[in-house]
């Protein structure tokens, strides 16, 4: 731990971050280090900091779905057209470089499945200059903007507009698929996304921190998050009383949570004990973990998301190991939230050495990165 807090201590001196918390669990044993602020030149960074979980959301989106399955509400192979007919009839690019008015209709319908793999047609490939992947990009937005999106419904008519990049099971790609998810939870469960998850997923585990607003009492253990600027330094880009002050009018399933390095500390434990959380309450069955766990992908389709995935496959939510990538990892772990573009958040789990990690550091705009936490988990 001590050579981890020298680590991070360095990021923070010289300037690539304000302030990290990393957390390693060992069984019972917990290690904490903190380092920097939570804000440049402000309050020291603390265990209690809440960050943007970014990506980190796909995978708690991805658990709630496969509530709703253990339910029988819904089921894997189910289309999803009766929740969400804006995608009844989609359409599809003739290829991924045909323009957006040269399409075909869809091959076979979207089902429950395909969205939590990942492979509905929707999201973003590895080449941006294709012409659907641009049409789309008016859509599904930047998703650390999280007051830009409209109202669900809104969204939904809008993406309808826009053909698919791919048939339905064809190809792995990034993002949107996570976002449909949070519609798919309202209109099945009939409540909000946010209250859905409170009640079945941050209450049962004690998340008390998480959810996508930080209230005002909150605020002050909120960190701000950094982009680089013009001139390589740090600038912000969301402080405190930012676009998490208030619930956003389309909480989306795709990295609009917020929460603790303790909150996620137990979300990821609930995952390696078999969904079964620190009181004993089962949340998943061991089934549901081992699907969200696998690989869900083809080589072709790794190739297809190769700037995200780079390499790796991809199970409900978050990426998954086929072959060693890191000196920390080994072949089958699943790493949550996948490597997210938007704020770089990859935080593997090993079935081998129960290896939780988080990191934040900014995967598009270079060394900047957002006031972030480390988190591991070893048993």
């Amino acid at each position: 731990m001590a050579g981890l807090r020298a680590m991070l201590q360095a990021y923070t001196d010289d300037g690539s971050l304000p302030g990290a918390v990393s957390l390693v669990g060992r069984g019972d044993q917990i290690e904490v280090a903190v380092v920097g602020s939570a804000t440049i030149g402000g309050a020291p960074m603390a265990r209690d900091s809440i960050f943007r979980f970014a990506s980190l959301t796909k995978a708690i989106t991805a658990a709630a779905v496969m509530m709703l399955v253990e339910d029988g509400r819904i089921a894997l192979g189910d289309p999803v057209r009766q929740w969400l007919p804006e995608l009844a009839e989609p359409k599809v690019v003739r290829t991924p470089a045909s323009a957006v008015d040269d399409v075909v209709p869809a091959n076979r319908p979207i089902t429950v499945l395909d969205l939590l793999s990942s492979k509905a047609g929707y999201g973003f490939a590895s080449d941006f200059t294709l012409p659907a992947v641009q049409r789309l990009s008016s859509v599904q937005k930047d998703g650390r903007e999280v007051a830009s999106f409209p109202p669900p419904d809104t969204w939904m008519a809008e993406l309808a507009r826009i053909p698919m990049l791919y048939q339905p099971g064809e190809a792995w790609l990034y993002d949107t698929c996570s976002t449909l998810q949070g519609v798919l939870i309202a209109r099945v469960s009939g409540q909000s996304l946010p209250g859905f998850l409170a009640e079945r997923v941050f209450e049962p585990l004690g998340m008390a921190d998480t959810g996508f607003e930080v209230p005002a009492a909150k605020r002050g253990r909120f960190t701000s998050y950094y982009r680089t600027g013009a001139d390589g330094g740090l600038e912000l880009a969301d402080g405190p009383d930012g676009q998490w002050r208030v619930l956003p009018a389309f909480p989306l399933g795709n990295g609009g949570l917020a929460g603790t390095a303790d909150d996620w500390l137990a979300f990821g434990r609930m995952l390696l004990a078999g969904g079964v959380a620190a009181g004993g309450r089962r949340l998943l069955t061991a089934g549901s973990v081992r699907l969200m766990t696998s690989d869900h992908t083809t080589p072709r389709q790794r190739e297809i998301g190769e700037l995200f995935l780079e390499g790796q496959g991809w199970g409900f939510g978050g990426s998954v190991d086929v072959a060693p990538h890191r000196s920390v990892e080994r072949a089958g772990a699943l790493r949550l939230g996948g490597r997210d573009r938007n704020l770089g958040a990859h935080h593997p789990v090993s079935r081998h050495d129960r290896h939780l990690d988080d990191s934040g550091r900014d995967g598009l705009s270079g060394p900047g990165p957002v006031a972030a936490g480390l988190l591991a988990l070893r048993g």
